[in-house]
């Protein structure tokens, strides 16, 4: 699937192919199993890591293989194309462009390598049980002592919370500064006192992802783990980066709705009711050619934002465009094939019951898409 968008080129086709084969040979075989225990492998990121598919977009110098965000497109596609929502490799290259644009020399060198290996895994802390997208009424603190800083509170939903070996947590640091007093704090998880994972959450779909709550007691940190080593700069890094992150759920919600197309398609061919295909049925046909048509749009629109990406132009507003209303588009087709496929469209072992779980989040994370309609209608 998708070979013909204008940012693709040899090179990108052969390491399509590369991570296609590592997909199906490293991820595909071990879905039911992490379903079942509510987390992957932490083999698999090594191995991820010698292959050079997590850090697809960080330069060589850092660890990264060097490649654009083209790379890592193909990257999200190819898990998705597979069915895969449980390899929480999305986090963890949102955390390394932090790292990368926002972070310390120090940093970058510390971190880095490791997250391109395998060796680290890492999360970001946002969502509090009593604020979601509204970063601004989290409550979670990082205030200074001595040379530290010491973390009070908790996070939910937060993805890789689990294995997480670093995460970048949202604290005030000026509890009276309002967006002025948040930080982003690195926190490494082995040996930290104080720090505990809760509970692995019970979703609706999304079963092998571990999604956590994580708590902080008194956690100590050394003042130089402030992301880009300036207290208070976290509500701007976060508006900063977060485009990235929305344009990463666009890709992976545009090529979800691709495999829905396909895998209806087939299904329709195969399946007979009142003695022919229904693929020969007029409301089908009608079905699918409006699907078509969506899914050629939204891959126009996805292209061009990949490529805004690519050139270093893409914004606020135009990330959250592309977040809303690709994640809408990806909920309503994969709904509308999943009726095509009758009642086994509600068995699980059939591929469109699982894309229907998992896609529903995808309108909730990264910013709720209530959220992006008020950050473009701000720029009205």
């Amino acid at each position: 699937m998708n070979t013909t968008s204008p940012w693709m080129n040899a090179e990108l086709e052969g390491f399509r192919d590369a991570v296609r084969r590592f997909v199906n040979a490293e991820i595909v075989p071990h879905q039911d199993k992490w379903k079942t225990q509510q987390h992957v492998d932490r083999e698999v990121w090594q191995k991820a890591g010698e292959m050079g598919m997590l850090l697809a977009d960080i330069p060589e110098e850092y660890g990264g293989s060097g490649g654009t965000f083209a790379h890592e497109s193909v990257v999200f596609e190819e898990l998705q194309y597979a069915g895969d929502m449980a390899f929480g490799l999305h986090v963890h290259a949102i955390v390394a462009h932090y790292l990368l644009n926002q972070g310390t020399e120090e940093q970058k060198r510390q971190y880095l390598p490791k997250l391109a290996s395998g060796e680290t895994i890492a999360a970001i802390a946002m969502s509090e049980p009593g604020a979601g997208s509204d970063l601004q009424g989290i409550r979670t603190s990082a205030l200074q002592s001595g040379d530290d800083y010491v973390l009070n509170g908790s996070k939910t939903f937060i993805s890789n919370g689990y294995l997480a070996d670093l995460i970048l947590v949202v604290a005030k640091t000026n509890p009276d500064a309002g967006a002025k007093g948040v930080s982003l704090i690195l926190v490494e998880t082995r040996d930290c006192p104080g720090f505990k994972v809760g509970r692995i959450l019970e979703k609706i779909g999304q079963k092998g992802q571990d999604t956590c709550e994580l708590f902080f007691d008194g956690v100590r940190v050394p003042q130089g783990n402030v992301l880009g080593g300036v207290a208070g700069q976290g509500f701007f890094q976060l508006m900063t980066e977060l485009p990235y992150e929305r344009t990463i759920i666009g890709v992976s919600g545009v090529a979800a709705i691709e495999r829905a197309l396909q895998l209806t398609v087939a299904h329709t061919r195969d399946r007979k009711a009142f003695g022919k295909p229904l693929i020969e049925m007029q409301n089908t046909r009608f079905v699918l050619a409006a699907v078509k048509t969506e899914a050629t749009v939204a891959r126009a629109f996805i292209d061009r934002a990949i490529q805004d990406m690519i050139d270093g132009k893409m914004d606020a507003v135009q990330a959250s465009m592309v977040k809303y209303w690709v994640t809408d588009l990806q909920c309503k087709v994969i709904d509308e094939c999943l009726q095509l496929f009758g009642g086994y469209g509600y068995m699980l072992e059939y591929p469109i019951a699982q894309m229907y779980a998992d896609a529903r989040v995808q309108r909730i994370y990264g910013g709720a898409n209530e959220i992006m309609k008020e950050i473009i209608a701000r720029s009205l």
